[in-house]
């Protein structure tokens, strides 16, 4: 049976963690990073020096999962090269295919589905001794926030994530069967959390989570997020609040007029709309039409002119015409959106969308996202420049190398997804920094600018 992993054998094991896929799956291997180092566990960013190898996989689309495969294949060969012990799999491909993963890759000792990622000293201490470990808890289980959660973000900014799952079922998705039914996370948990990072220096808390306009609907019985907003905005250290992944048919005039009022909320919402063809989004499972996502983008400019406004599309769905896809390129020019991604369109297994008929070409999937992304380069040019002269509030997050350069973020830019502002500065700067900023220049999709004489605080 071997004997339990004692405090000193503990100190000494070194943890190579690799979290792969979205801000939510971060937020679960902060929180891992967080229970392994409250067990006494210590870190390593280099391979060759790590005891324990975790990986915290993505299976979104194909080439998440693709990625997800291979990373772990390539971290299986340091239990022959190097110090490594036990490797060891986490999230969403483990429990998507739970059934599979341990036979087809014999290298992994222990696997955690998603809703068991507070298990990871279990699996960790079981696979030590010797013992091959699996455990997938029903994805409809509940986790409280843990308190111990390190932030890998660099400490300025920090991922939030307010819900567990989604209940939207659209057709091309895999998220409600890997991730669970959409489960709120208590108010109460996630303001003492704000805090928690507030005083261990966050600035800027992102809202996340599948979907965050439904936040509080399962626990209140009523749309919450407006009242947690404000909640949050009490928090003492917090500068900027953002919001991610608002679907744009839950968005409410309760939720406008807050973001309108509350001056910590950055004017900024992400919208994942995925088509603007009618035919197109009814296939996918989208409550909503070209004329409701037009009447809600208007309606959001009216109420917060400076609002930048990002979404999500995907080319190439199944029966996609090119009269669909020409009415999509058609209503990106007209909406002008301030942010834009495109996916070609994934043909994911046990998904109502992968048997569909007509399924499109590889090829012209990714001609078909390649011209609206020319068109969106050309439409962020031009408010890039458009942009030359305002001044605004900019969150320091480095500086160049060997160049008294700085990079920072306005609040139109997410961080990892979106722009950067570049600021030429003689003071000392650090991370985290609100300086104002008056824009100068633009540089297809960043912006450069000159510090103004005061701070920002």
């Amino acid at each position: 049976m071997g004997v339990p992993v004692s405090a000193y054998r503990r100190k000494r094991m070194k943890i190579l963690f690799v979290s792969l896929g979205c801000d939510k799956n971060r937020v679960d291997s902060e929180t891992m990073v967080g229970l392994l180092t409250k067990a006494g566990y210590s870190f390593t960013d280099e391979e060759e020096l790590a005891d324990i190898i975790i990986v915290n996989t993505c299976c979104f689309i194909g080439d998440a999962k693709e990625e997800s495969i291979q990373t772990i294949l390539g971290m299986a060969k340091w239990k022959q090269e190097g110090r490594c012990q036990v490797l060891l799999a986490a999230g969403c491909l483990a429990e998507r295919y739970q059934k599979e993963i341990c036979a087809e890759i014999p290298e992994l000792d222990g696997v955690l589905g998603t809703a068991s990622y507070d298990q990871v000293v279990d699996m960790v201490e079981q696979t030590l001794l010797g013992r091959h470990y699996e455990r997938f808890d029903p994805v409809s289980r509940r986790i409280d926030i843990a308190p111990c959660r390190v932030v890998t973000t660099g400490g300025s900014y920090a991922f939030l994530k307010i819900a567990e799952g989604c209940d939207k079922r659209c057709t091309y998705c895999v998220i409600p069967s890997v991730r669970g039914p959409y489960r709120s996370v208590p108010m109460e948990q996630l303001v003492e959390e704000a805090k928690r990072l507030a005083e261990n220096g966050v600035r800027e808390l992102i809202l996340v989570a599948q979907e965050t306009t439904l936040y509080g609907t399962d626990l209140y019985g009523y749309k919450a997020l407006p009242e947690l907003l404000k909640r949050l905005c009490d928090v003492a250290g917090l500068y900027w609040l953002r919001l991610q992944y608002c679907y744009p048919e839950e968005i409410t005039p309760e939720l406008i007029d807050v973001m309108r009022r509350e001056p910590k909320i950055c004017h900024y919402l992400d919208l994942p709309i995925q088509h603007a063809s009618d035919a197109v989004l009814r296939r996918m499972g989208r409550k909503t039409s070209q004329a409701a996502l037009r009447e809600q983008i208007d309606r959001l400019r009216e109420a917060i002119p400076d609002i930048c406004l990002r979404t999500t599309l995907i080319s190439g769905f199944p029966g996609e015409t090119q009269a669909d896809h020409e009415t999509l390129v058609q209503f990106v020019r007209e909406c002008g959106f301030d942010r834009l991604g495109v996916f070609a369109y994934s043909q994911e297994e046990d998904t109502p969308a992968a048997v569909l008929p007509d399924q499109i070409p590889e090829e012209i999937k990714e001609a078909r996202r390649d011209e609206i992304m020319e068109l969106q380069q050309d439409i962020v040019f031009d408010k890039c420049e458009a942009m030359t002269g305002r001044v605004l509030d900019v969150m320091i997050e480095g500086k160049a190398a060997d160049e008294n350069v700085y990079v920072g973020r306005t609040y139109m830019d997410a961080p990892d997804v979106d722009g950067l502002i570049f600021v030429p500065a003689q003071e000392e700067l650090m991370s985290g920094d609100f300086v104002r900023v008056r824009v100068t220049g633009a540089l297809e999709y960043d912006l450069i600018g000159e510090m103004e004489d005061e701070f920002a605080e």
